[in-house]
């Protein structure tokens, strides 16, 4: 179902509840969440395990139900209220227009680094055998790991498999990509690796980005940051870093070369 359009934001979150059914009775993880998004943004939530980081970008996404609230999505040339959609209808759109990263990886083990790539092309009805690995390659390449592309994930490091998640989030082009602890596994060299490629997808290609982190010193890396304790957004944001001219909001989006001719 279609939402109301509005030209200020990208994604919008109106008093979003997700109240969870336990034993010991119902426990509210978000309270009363509203939050409006630019496009070319990227957003760091702060907070501490358990504070409601994955459960918002499970919000957002439509991965999980909301209990109250509204999410809606402008992005594709229609905004979309996401949890009014159908289960199905959900994950083809999610696969049209986000990009999820994991803390843990999740590359599929018995799929070499190019097909796992290629697979979201596949399942979203863009697969095209020569042309989808041509699109996985300059993937890889931009991710800085394209001379392992037929290894398997288990023959790689940590560091470049959470490279080839971002390249797999990337694989359809989204303009949104939803981070969940992208960095929480890893090393502090290699982490400071992956934030500059997500720094790199908002300056150089526009892309928005929404990441949850525990990280305190990312605050001020953020375009804008928020932080998020016992399932509430603080009211007045966090600093982030300025925007430069050359960054998102100001940038139109640029795409691969390759998805261009498409």
């Amino acid at each position: 179902m279609k939402a109301q359009a509005s030209t200020q934001h990208l994604i919008e979150l109106h008093g979003v509840v997700k109240t969870y059914s336990t034993a010991a009775g119902d426990f509210t993880a978000l309270k009363n969440i509203n939050l409006q998004i630019g496009a070319g943004e990227f957003l760091g939530v702060v907070g501490k395990s358990g504070a409601g980081k994955s459960t918002l970008l499970n919000m957002i996404t439509g991965v999980d139900h909301l209990s109250e609230g509204e999410v809606i999505v402008h992005a594709n040339g229609a905004p979309i209220s996401v949890h009014k959609n159908k289960e199905d209808e959900i994950a083809l759109w999610r696969g049209q227009t986000m990009g999820v990263v994991f803390q843990s990886f999740q590359l599929l083990p018995m799929l070499t680094l190019v097909e796992n790539i290629t697979l979201p092309m596949d399942l979203c009805g863009n697969f095209n055998p020569k042309q989808s690995r041509q699109r996985a390659l300059e993937l890889l390449r931009l991710v800085e790991i394209e001379e392992h592309a037929d290894k398997l994930p288990a023959y790689i490091s940590g560091g470049q498999q959470q490279r080839v998640a971002i390249a797999r989030a990337l694989a359809n082009d989204p303009p949104i990509l939803i981070a969940d602890e992208p960095t929480g596994s890893l090393d502090s060299v290699t982490a400071e690796h992956i934030f500059e490629v997500f720094e790199r997808l908002v300056s150089e290609q526009g892309k928005t980005i929404v990441m949850v982190t525990h990280d305190e010193s990312l605050s001020t890396r953020f375009s804008r940051t928020m932080r998020i304790t016992d399932g509430e957004l603080e009211t007045r944001p966090l600093e982030g870093k300025p925007k430069s001219e050359n960054e998102a909001g100001s940038n139109p989006k640029r795409r691969l070369s390759w998805w261009r001719r498409k």
